[in-house]
């Protein structure tokens, strides 16, 4: 069932590939069958490719800070913060400081 719908993503990613949430939900989709090293690949990635979307910076965050990079995850929360801030979103901005907080910001 994994696999599966880690290929029906491919094809949406194919299908547009200036659409950022098959990449995140692709790069969740990794994480969770164990390649978390993939899913921050792909999230880097997608950063790039669309810095003004917001979960990619506390998906981000939370894969640095599993993998014990946490000045990468604190450093990447302080940019989604900015940026959260800056598309109107709160909501994320105040889980981002959240989450920084506990990293000890």
């Amino acid at each position: 069932m994994k696999h599966r719908r880690i290929e029906q993503l491919k094809a949406f990613i194919e299908q547009d590939p200036n659409d950022p949430f098959p990449r995140y939900a692709l790069a969740l989709e990794l994480d969770a069958g164990g390649d978390t090293a993939g899913a921050i690949s792909l999230l880097e990635d997608l950063l790039s490719r669309a810095p003004r979307y917001v979960a990619t910076y506390q998906q981000l965050g939370t894969l640095y800070q599993k993998e014990g990079a946490t000045a990468k995850a604190k450093a990447i929360l302080r940019a989604g913060i900015t940026t959260a801030r800056q598309e109107g979103d709160l909501h994320a901005a105040g889980e981002m400081t959240e989450a920084l907080d506990e990293l000890g910001s």
